[in-house]
């Protein structure tokens, strides 16, 4: 009564064929594809704040974000923001403006 229809044979042929193109493009897709780009390993210590040479560096900067810092040393960015707070204490940099979620700093001028 019901179900599905027995195929014939040519349209067997023609399924067959549709996979077995489907299964070598899949394949050629698979050697196309690119190697996985390599991971860099994050710091979780921030640079320095006594050393003169990253002081220096950051002061040069005009606007200091805490992702600005951490894409710059490679750290996290709780990390950077860290550091911020310490460079603020030490008279390195001035607070801005910010909320909770971010605060902008700027280099003081000496």
């Amino acid at each position: 009564m019901g179900g599905k229809k027995k195929l014939g044979l040519k349209q067997m042929e023609r399924m067959q064929k549709k996979r077995d193109e489907e299964s070598r493009s899949k394949d050629k897709k698979k050697e196309k594809a690119t190697p996985p780009r390599e991971r860099r390993t994050i710091g979780v210590i921030p640079p320095d704040v006594k050393n003169a040479k990253i002081v220096n560096e950051v002061k040069k900067m005009k606007v200091l974000t805490p992702y600005s810092v951490a894409s710059r040393y490679n750290v996290r960015i709780s990390a950077a923001k860290d550091f911020l707070e310490q460079l603020e204490q030490i008279g390195a940099v001035e607070f801005v403006s910010g909320n909770h979620n971010i605060k902008i700093y700027k280099p003081v001028a000496t």
